[in-house]
C-alpha cells in the first residue's frame, strides 16, 4: 500500500503561482509513475501530469508550459509547480501514485482557486 499527503493549495489571483507538494510512504518501492489529477465541479476527473521513476514526464496540453512536475527521490516527494495561474485551473488536485502493477493510490486532494 502507498499513502500519499498533498499540501500547497490555496487561493491565489489569475496570473499567479503555486506549488503543490506530495509525500508517499508505505511500499515506495512499488511506484512506477506519481502525478497529478485534477477536478473542477460538474467535471470529470483528469489528468494534469505525470513523471515516472526513470523522470519521463507527460502534461495535459492545457497546462504545457505553465505548470512542471518534478520529483526528489530522497524525499519521495512529488512536486508540481503551477505558473501563470488561470480562472480555469481551479479545481481539486489529487496526486496520484501507479504501482508496476497497475494499483492506484489517491491523496486527499487540495483545493486549487484562481479568482480573476
Amino acid at each position: 500500500q502507498v499513502q500519499l499527503v498533498e499540501s500547497g493549495g490555496g487561493l491565489v489571483q489569475a496570473g499567479g503561482s503555486l506549488r503543490l507538494s506530495c509525500a508517499a510512504s508505505g511500499s515506495i518501492f512499488s511506484i512506477r509513475a506519481m502525478g497529478w489529477y485534477r477536478q473542477a465541479p460538474g467535471k470529470q476527473r483528469e489528468l494534469v501530469a505525470t513523471i515516472t521513476t526513470i523522470g519521463t514526464t507527460n502534461y495535459a496540453d492545457s497546462v504545457k508550459a505553465r505548470f512542471t512536475i518534478s520529483r526528489d527521490n530522497a524525499k519521495n516527494t512529488v512536486y508540481l509547480q503551477m505558473n501563470s495561474l488561470k480562472p480555469e485551473d481551479t479545481a481539486v488536485y489529487y496526486c496520484n501514485a501507479e504501482t508496476h502493477w497497475g494499483a492506484n493510490s489517491w491523496g486527499q486532494g487540495t483545493q486549487v482557486t484562481v479568482s480573476s
